[in-house]
């Protein structure tokens, strides 16, 4: 397979919801969103789990401008939780940028960060600090185990759904009423 070639089940630009049968607790009640699928593995950000610190306090650290900024700050996952993603729309491109599609792009380098807080960033954006990661077939073997539910990404939910919104948000596009879930499991 080469660089340019893509599995057919690839979920770049799907979510991923964690099912009652997954066991890691660090990802229960939790939506990623996959910015990255190959044989190779998969990288992704969680978008409905905030860190407690905001991104101003962030900008004052890096010796930035935009210390004010009260902006919410996710954690993207449990690798790497000192390393810096942002998830924004399209209307500019930085350092380090990569497209996930034609509506979403992922940066991980400081000039966007100094972009934000100087209020010349990109008209949507989401900051995550670490990042959700799977290696060689990981991925493949935990949807096999039903430890995710998966559907396509959609814009709308991750930069413009309110973050405690869009577990139930993702729920509803999978076709499933939160309201509908017992809390009990039974056997037949």
């Amino acid at each position: 397979m080469t660089a340019d070639t893509q599995p057919s089940d690839n979920l770049r630009h799907h979510f991923l919801v964690a099912s009652p049968w997954l066991a890691d607790p660090r990802f229960h009640g939790g939506v990623i969103y996959l910015c990255e699928h190959s044989a190779d593995g998969a990288l992704g950000l969680m978008i409905n789990q905030l860190l407690d610190v905001h991104l101003g306090d962030i900008l004052e650290q890096l010796d930035m401008h935009g210390g004010e900024l009260d902006l919410p700050v996710f954690t993207g996952g449990p690798v790497q939780p000192e390393r810096g993603f942002v998830l924004h729309s399209p209307d500019q491109h930085w350092q380090n940028t990569a497209r996930v599609t034609d509506e979403v792009l992922l940066s991980t380098s400081r000039d966007i960060l100094e972009s934000i807080g100087n209020d010349e960033g990109p008209a949507e954006f989401l900051v995550a600090l670490g990042y959700s990661g799977w290696g060689e077939g990981q991925l493949e073997e935990e949807l096999g185990s039903n430890a995710w539910l998966t559907c396509p990404a959609s814009a709308d939910i991750l930069f413009r759904t309110p973050v405690e919104n869009r577990y139930e948000a993702v729920l509803k596009l999978i076709g499933i009423d939160l309201n509908q879930l017992s809390d009990s499991v039974g056997h037949a």
